[in-house]
């Protein structure tokens, strides 16, 4: 089996996912990823005649985001005709999917060079949202959307799926919250020792002028007495009737009866809404060394895993005890760990489950300061973890995120 390298990774800054608000929110999603693959091709002076495909990830492929925008946004980036693309949801993992899949081709010699990464404007679902309910349409609300299958498998909110966790694990709020306040401290020290330059390009407006070219979420002014006012997001959310007298709450109940809780995620400590794009440039050893390319990373290993969906957000810690089997590894040899803040919770959980050193996890702070662009996270947390190996000089990097339907999928990738 071929090795499968990462030559260079780019993303572009987050910019608040909200309309009208956002630096982002009035482009088009084909701007931001054609931002980042216009850069990975100009920065590696790359033949796109020579991609063998373009493997992006999108979770709400709808309107301006549908439409296969892997191969639109290589088209608007210029890449020659011959470059394909194609376009996969994974919901919040698709972002590790698409890289992990373009791996996975180069790995079986079929293909040589291949770019992976993904796009999400948070912005225009929430536009999508606005037009579903000015025309009266019914919400589009987590689930299966078959209601023979959620007779099997129940499937509620994400976000009170994590309050339900918390409840379940003994994890209070005060822990919640610790880690929301070290993710916007270490996101601050990152972008003040510009430890994300490397990898972020600007966003321009058709115009040419800058739209964004620096991170618009992280709120440094955080404390620890502000996070403890918020009132939670998802008590109420939890007690919402989705039709026939069923609710969030009984949904979770049916397969936990007897667990009860309280919320504690609120704005402070869940993943911010923001919008973004990031690409990864894939390729094998022989092609990098015929085009002149210096590898950054090599890909070791990586799984997919499945968990419960009904509690949808526990795959991450299964999913990262597979692939480190699947490398031989053991979480010891892992100097850099990315476990997507979708909810505080989750990392919590993943820190505790792992008896993780928290030094080595999320070490420029998370989505919980910086935003998670549903489709696009995944690829932001592995060119993430490659600029913190080559900054701190680690080797291995394992990154991870839970995904609805109670999914995980993982990479760990070793800095040349």
């Amino acid at each position: 089996m071929s090795d499968a390298y990462i030559i260079d990774a780019v993303r572009t800054p987050r910019g608040i996912g909200k309309p009208g608000k956002g630096a982002l929110s009035h482009l088009h999603p084909q701007n931001l990823a054609s931002t980042v693959l216009k850069a990975i091709k100009d920065r590696n002076h790359l033949d796109t005649a020579t991609v063998d495909d373009i493997i992006w990830s999108t979770s709400t492929q709808e309107g301006k985001q549908g439409g296969d925008l892997g191969r639109m946004s290589a088209l608007a980036a210029g890449y020659d005709i011959k470059a394909s693309g194609t376009t996969l949801d994974r919901f919040c993992g698709g972002g590790i999917t698409s890289v992990n899949l373009a791996a996975a081709s180069v790995m079986s010699g079929m293909e040589d060079c291949v770019i992976a990464g993904g796009t999400e404007m948070m912005s225009y679902q929430q536009a999508l949202a606005a037009e579903r309910a000015a025309a009266k349409m019914a919400p589009r609300l987590m689930g299966s959307g078959n209601e023979q299958l959620d007779e099997i498998h129940p499937q509620s909110h994400q976000g009170v799926c994590g309050d339900a966790i918390a409840a379940k694990e003994g994890i209070s709020r005060e822990a919640v919250d610790t880690l929301a306040l070290v993710s916007q401290q270490r996101a601050q020290k990152a972008i003040d020792e510009g430890r994300f330059a490397k990898s972020v390009i600007p966003v321009l407006n058709p115009d040419g002028s800058v739209a964004l070219d620096r991170e618009e979420f992280p709120r440094p002014e955080t404390t620890a007495e502000g996070l403890a006012s918020l009132k939670p997001s998802f008590e109420q959310l939890a007690d919402y009737d989705i039709g026939g007298g069923v609710t969030f709450k009984k949904q979770i109940q049916r397969r936990y009866p007897d667990l009860e809780w309280k919320g504690v995620h609120h704005a402070g400590n869940s993943s911010g809404v923001v919008d973004g794009a990031a690409a990864l440039l894939i390729t094998s050893k022989e092609y990098a060394e015929k085009h002149g390319l210096k590898p950054r990373a090599r890909i070791v290993a990586y799984a997919n895993q499945g968990d419960d969906p009904t509690l949808m957000l526990n795959a991450p810690v299964p999913a990262a005890k597979k692939v480190l089997a699947k490398a031989g590894l053991t979480a010891k040899d892992i100097d850099v760990w990315e476990i997507n803040e979708a909810f505080a919770v989750v990392a919590e959980k993943f820190i505790r489950d792992l008896n993780l050193d928290r030094a080595k996890v999320n070490i420029n702070g998370g989505a919980i300061a910086l935003g998670h662009p549903i489709g696009a996270t995944g690829s932001i947390l592995i060119g993430t973890a490659l600029d913190e190996l080559e900054r701190s000089g680690g080797r291995y990097g394992l990154v991870t995120m839970c995904a609805a339907g109670g999914m995980a999928p993982a990479i760990i990738i070793e800095r040349i």
